[in-house]
């Protein structure tokens, strides 16, 4: 903690010799000054790492050379010192940024415990999170063997997200441990959706799945009277809700949850089976004329409000509901621009596509992979859409009008690097973590397969359909062109496979402050 400069600005410097003397011998080299025009001069001639002003100085007071320091050294932080009391001088300190604020008298060590906060906090926070994730590499570990269902892997893996959250910025090589743990974890997850999901499908005893989402989580609002806004984020992993929910904190109290998505955890089906409450092979039969086969050309998402309506009119509900998708900041200030229009409604559900769009646009931009280069980059560049989009202000409006929102999400998705050969003939769909054909070619040891897809709630676009899946951090490759294809899907982030990044996804209520 030594080589760093203070620079110490009292017009009774004199009588602080004790205090300087002290932070002397912790390491610091402090220099004084007893006025601010000094303390000015000096700040835009010399580097200080941090600034300790007076605020009842003669001539330029603290808050006068705080503001002047702001703008002239804006990175610099300054404890502001003062024997004031008052509120209002609190406020002007704060408006200008201070980084912090202690009231006469003071002793050495609130003085070091500032600077410490100041000019040690990264340090420290990253120190005390490797010993934590040391002290509990060992629970976690033993979570991974004894996780029997579901209640254990929604709380390992809530587990396994704090701790990457936590280690996100450290510098040491904890973050890859924990990589190694959330591998091993995703390795005994397929092992136990496999072992259970057809059961899942065929009983009732299952955990909360799409289809049973409205039934669950919206109905009972409903019922009780509330103006809901069903809001669902594609493609939206709980380490994204995370990033995003000190955003939302000084609007809403949260009940937050976990649920499991259907296999394929791709929109189609994830999305499909949420709006319908039915699984897919029960759209496919009952609704044919807005299930769409993978091996048509037609959009696979074009008829969510007229499911919607469907899962209303089979629970005998009326509900008056709008729909709304919002691709693009137009839609979304066109949307707050006409909310009033929204307020008749028992419910507005609302898509948000901008997470799915840049999953897409980071396996097609050089650019934005650069940009979404780590799981932690992309959690940053959804909290930067986030606070500057017009979806933040649709939560802000729903807010101040005091309606509930379920906020949710289709589907996650994981960060894939490891290729698996398959191949499928012209009309095998695309997607890289799951295929459906009548026609594959695979080694079946390396993927979860379904021969038989109305057992597990899937229709068949062909009498001998067979679904793959992907599991953990692999992908499917086809066979031609495999080194190509193999070098520019490594490391994008893809869904519709088994992990628990795509599978046990964040569901939430929020009520309005």
């Amino acid at each position: 903690m030594n080589n760093h400069t203070i620079l110490w600005a009292d017009d009774e410097i004199d009588l602080l010799k004790p205090h300087i003397m002290f932070l002397k011998n912790k390491g610091y080299e402090v220099v004084t000054v007893n006025n601010g025009r000094d303390a000015l001069d000096l700040a835009q001639s010399q580097h200080f790492d941090l600034i300790i002003l007076d605020e009842n100085m003669p001539g330029l007071t603290g808050l006068e050379t705080l503001s002047r320091i702001k703008q002239a050294k804006p990175h610099i932080p300054v404890i502001m010192i003062t024997k004031s009391e008052e509120e209002n001088i609190m406020d002007q300190a704060v408006g200008n940024k201070i980084a912090d604020y202690l009231i006469k008298p003071v002793n050495p060590n609130q003085i070091l415990l500032s600077i410490k906060k100041n000019l040690h906090s990264d340090k420290l926070v990253s120190e005390q999170a490797t010993s934590d994730y040391r002290q509990e590499f060992g629970n976690i570990s033993m979570q991974i063997d004894d996780a029997r269902d579901i209640n254990d892997w929604y709380e390992l893996y809530r587990k396994i997200v704090f701790w990457e959250l936590q280690l996100a910025s450290t510098d040491t090589n904890m973050d890859e441990l924990l990589n190694m743990q959330k591998l091993e974890a995703n390795n005994n997850f397929t092992k136990f959706v496999k072992k259970n999901y057809e059961s899942w499908v065929t009983s009732d005893e299952h955990p909360l799945m799409s289809p049973q989402i409205f039934k669950n989580n919206v109905f009972p609002l409903l019922d009780k009277g509330e103006k809901v806004f069903f809001i669902l984020i594609d493609n939206f992993r709980l380490d994204q809700w995370h990033t995003i929910k000190p955003l939302l904190s000084d609007m809403f109290t949260f009940d937050e949850q976990l649920y499991c998505t259907i296999l394929p955890t791709a929109t189609q089906y994830a999305r499909n089976a949420i709006f319908s409450g039915l699984m897919p092979d029960k759209i496919a039969k009952m609704f044919p004329d807005l299930w769409v086969d993978e091996d048509e050309d037609e959009g696979k998402n074009l008829n969510e409000s007229p499911l919607i309506a469907t899962q209303f009119d089979r629970y005998r509900r009326r509900c008056r509901f709008s729909y709304n998708k919002i691709n693009d900041s137009d839609a979304g200030e066109r949307l707050i621009r006409e909310f009033s229009n929204l307020e008749n409604n028992d419910l507005n559900v609302v898509v948000l596509n901008f997470i799915d769009m840049l999953s897409h646009a980071r396996t097609e931009s050089k650019m934005i992979r650069e940009l979404a280069a780590t799981n932690a980059a992309y959690r940053s560049l959804t909290e930067s859409w986030f606070r500057h989009s017009s979806a933040i202000d649709l939560f802000r409006k729903i807010a101040e009008k005091g309606y509930k929102i379920v906020l949710t999400t289709d589907h996650g998705t994981i960060r894939v690097d490891n290729p698996l050969q398959v191949v499928g003939d012209k009309n095998t769909n695309t997607n890289l973590r799951y295929k459906v054909g009548k026609n594959l070619s695979y080694n079946p040891k390396q993927v979860y397969e379904i021969k038989q897809p109305e057992r597990f709630g899937l229709p068949s676009p062909n009498v001998s359909s067979t679904y793959i899946f992907a599991t953990s951090r692999d992908f499917l490759a086809y066979r031609n062109n495999y080194n190509h294809y193999v070098k520019y899907y490594t490391d994008t982030f893809q869904h519709g496979g088994i992990s628990m990044e795509e599978m046990l996804v964040p569901i939430i209520t929020l009520s309005a402050k």
